[in-house]
């Protein structure tokens, strides 16, 4: 600190005085060396405290362990989870593996948050018996999201523990011992990242932690309940695509993402360099589905990677997402499938609703957002009927223009307002707006057999009957200007025999994302690529 008197002042040094601004900054530096001389002093005093093997009765029972390189088994040690340790109130001391959430030295005894992915416990510490001062001392000392094993016992406590999942006990903590230690210093609090985000409240906007400090941080961020929520809801939308799929017959595939021409034409694709050639990352596993229809596969569906060159740094746009892709044959309309897709959302959000409530329940704690509301059969509307109902309210679109962002989710707010659903179909999209292979309306040749699914307002699918008349395929490819001799292998297995078949392509982010009500796709990415951003 700078003194206030005068005699402290530095003479000035041929004839020009320091300035404010430099005395300030001088003052800040060195107020940042002192507490961190400080902070080192207090760390040297706890390792030397704990070292006090004079007088210390927790020998033993407490330090750093050595780095597990799998030496010993440990086989004695029995680990609970902490969500089960209500059945242990009483009984004998368990151990338990977590990572210290906080810690809080108060006089003879040391209050540690044991934290298990969403589930915390509070751990006790109090000076007596084999528990000693330097012990205790040692718990306080323990930085944040450092890795522990305690063993303890489970206490029945007589008020709840509002801070902690498990409310209605504690561990008396027994043994200590520290697996991996965390950095002192963290980039954010895993506390600050969990706060409801809650916009009213002026409070929480000071300790907010912003959108690329928490994807900087990814790691960290990851950790907080809402965060840990997400993706095991994520990975229930996987496994109910895959369950209810396989139920009705459908195959899993999986399909080549070095690819030798842009799936869906145009010019958002990433070129890699392959051999003495060039090769594109997949737009979409289309060509391969459909090429496994025509292998007489009848019914297929893929879960894996999908790339987009697209310069969009908008809130639901990624340069690389995870792509829920099925594709069908038909007897006689596409409709079939169709209404198949539409039974299959319709399933995916009974079996979310039904089977990730916690998980709903834990996003909702920090993100306030309404239920997701569907019907059940789905609701279709035509793309006419969309675009009559924008005109109704309003908004001038052409007939035979896409539909813009906000134009969709309008669309989505007359159809929650006019039908009370969250979910819905537009189908006969104008052919001129849909990829080359898609089949022409044949009542009217403006629109084509093509579909769109919305959630809340926003595309989750894009669909279509599939040309699979070779002839055709290549008038249509020629007429969106794609090279027919990349595609030649894709074409020639029309000219074998094709059924005709429908499908579409779903963005799991999106999915998720749109069902919860958040507002970015990135909170939904568990690593997520956007044209700024590649790592971590």
């Amino acid at each position: 600190m700078v003194a206030d008197n005068e005699d402290s002042v530095t003479p000035p040094t041929e004839g020009k005085a320091t300035s404010a601004k430099a005395a300030k900054k001088q003052a800040k530096e060195a107020l940042k060396a002192a507490k961190k001389a400080e902070y080192k002093a207090a760390a040297s005093q706890a390792a030397n405290n704990a070292g006090d093997n004079s007088e210390d009765s927790s020998k033993g029972r407490y330090g750093i362990a050595e780095v597990i390189m799998s030496k010993d088994k440990y086989e004695d040690r029995h680990f609970v989870a902490i969500a089960n340790l209500a059945q242990y109130i009483g009984k004998s001391a368990i151990w338990l593996r977590g990572r210290v959430h906080t810690s809080r030295a108060k006089g003879k005894q040391c209050f540690l948050i044991l934290r298990q992915q969403s589930s915390t416990v509070q751990c006790i510490l109090s000076v007596g018996g084999d528990t000693s001062k330097q012990m205790v001392k040692f718990a306080g000392n323990i930085h944040k999201e450092s890795i522990v094993d305690i063993q303890g016992k489970a206490v029945a406590v007589p008020s709840k523990i509002e801070s902690c999942t498990e409310q209605n006990l504690e561990l008396a903590v027994q043994q200590l011992f520290v697996v991996s230690q965390a950095k002192a210093q963290l980039p954010l609090q895993i506390e600050d990242a969990s706060r409801p985000d809650n916009l009213d409240d002026t409070d929480a906007l000071t300790t907010r932690v912003n959108q690329d400090t928490r994807l900087d941080n990814r790691v960290l961020d990851l950790r907080t309940p809402a965060n840990q929520a997400i993706f095991r809801l994520e990975a229930g939308v996987c496994r109910l695509f895959r369950d209810i799929l396989t139920e009705k017959g459908f195959t899993e595939i999986h399909t080549p993402k070095i690819i030798s021409a842009a799936s869906e034409g145009g010019a958002n694709v990433f070129t890699v360099s392959y051999f003495k050639d060039s090769a594109y990352l997949a737009q979409s596993p289309q060509l391969y589905k459909q090429m496994a229809i025509a292998a007489d596969f009848d019914k297929v569906f893929t879960v894996g990677a999908v790339f987009r060159a697209e310069d969009s740094n908008t809130h639901r746009h990624l340069t690389e997402f995870v792509g829920l892709d099925l594709e069908m044959a038909f007897k006689y309309h596409y409709h079939e499938v169709l209404y198949t897709i539409g039974d299959t959302f319709t399933a995916m959000f009974k079996g979310l609703r039904d089977l990730y409530a916690l998980e709903i329940e834990a996003v909702r704690q920090q993100f306030n957002v309404e239920p997701f509301k569907f019907l059940e059969p789905s609701l279709v509307l035509k793309f006419s009927d969309g675009v009559a109902m924008l005109r109704e309210a309003g908004i001038e679109t052409g007939d035979e223009e896409d539909l813009s962002t906000p134009n969709e989710k309008m669309l989505g707010r007359l159809v929650k307002a006019k039908y009370d659903t969250d979910f819905y179909i537009l189908d006969k999209f104008p052919l001129a707006i849909r990829p080359f292979y898609t089949m022409p309306d044949p009542n009217n040749p403006v629109y084509s057999n093509s579909y769109d699914m919305f959630m809340r307002g926003e595309e989750i699918l894009s669909g279509a009957q599939r040309i699979h008349d070779a002839e055709f395929l290549t008038e249509r490819a020629k007429h969106h200007g794609i090279d027919i001799n990349k595609i030649a292998a894709y074409i020639e297995s029309f000219r074998f025999g094709c059924p005709p078949h429908a499908g579409g392509g779903i963005g799991l982010e999106r999915v998720v994302m749109l069902y919860l009500g958040l507002d970015n796709i990135r909170k939904t990415s568990m690593f997520p690529r956007d044209p700024k951003r590649l790592t971590p």
